[in-house]
């Protein structure tokens, strides 16, 4: 069974880590925290103050809203290795969507001050923070167009396929570990639905549905699926 990694490992191997100097990587490793968050749970909640930086160490986050009569939209899943919540941290806003855990979660937690203490002292890391954004809007835009106009199948795809971005998420393995039913919850499908459409796409050889996740067996190929 693989280790989880510690907070200072999965700081180290975060993607913005190596552009930090030794002083400002002991700061960050020095003032970041750990909290555990169980299956279900918050990590954070729509309307309230922004006072941290957030990242997986492990398990899997979910960013979505409630609208009043009740009904959910998620808007994207966080893997291990992905942070966010940059964007309310740079406006200076209220936090305008809930985090839930999918899982049993480790999470990271950087404090404001810090954040901002790199954002005014590292010129690289202002430019890691500028990608992420870029690719985050990138991520976003991708994910109005698939909701509007592809089939359910496409969209477990494309899904799959969103989860694997390099800047975005650097710590995830071709071994997926999502549930059918978390699998339906990010592509806005049923978990019934979700599970007919990974039939479909193991099918065509692009994952295999395995015990504990989902294995992506041609990313390129989940990339390109229209049914």
């Amino acid at each position: 069974m693989k280790t989880e990694p510690s907070l200072i490992e999965a700081i180290r191997s975060s993607t913005w880590a190596p552009v930090l100097t030794a002083e400002l990587l002991a700061r960050v490793e020095a003032t970041c925290y750990e909290e555990f968050i169980p299956k279900g749970g918050f990590v954070c909640h729509k309307g309230e103050i922004v006072d941290n930086w957030i990242g997986i160490i492990s398990g899997m986050v979910k960013m979505n809203n409630f609208s009043p009569n009740g009904k959910s939209v998620t808007f994207t899943g966080v893997p291990p290795g992905g942070w966010f919540g940059e964007g309310s941290l740079l406006k200076d806003e209220c936090r305008r969507y809930d985090a839930m855990t999918l899982r049993d979660s480790r999470i990271a937690r950087m404090p404001a001050v810090t954040f901002h203490y790199l954002l005014e002292n590292s010129l690289p890391f202002t430019r890691f923070l500028l990608m992420q954004l870029n690719e985050r809007l990138g991520q976003f835009i991708g994910m109005v167009e698939n909701e509007r106009l592809l089939d359910p199948d496409t969209r477990v795809a494309r899904c799959l396929a969103s989860l694997f971005n390099s800047h975005l998420y650097p710590g995830i393995e071709r071994l997926v570990q999502i549930s059918q039913e978390e699998v339906g919850l990010l592509s806005g499908s049923s978990r019934q639905r979700a599970n007919q459409a990974l039939q479909v796409l193991e099918k065509q050889g692009l994952l295999r549905v395995d015990y504990g996740g989902i294995r992506i067996l041609d990313l390129d190929g989940l990339r390109r699926f229209e049914a």
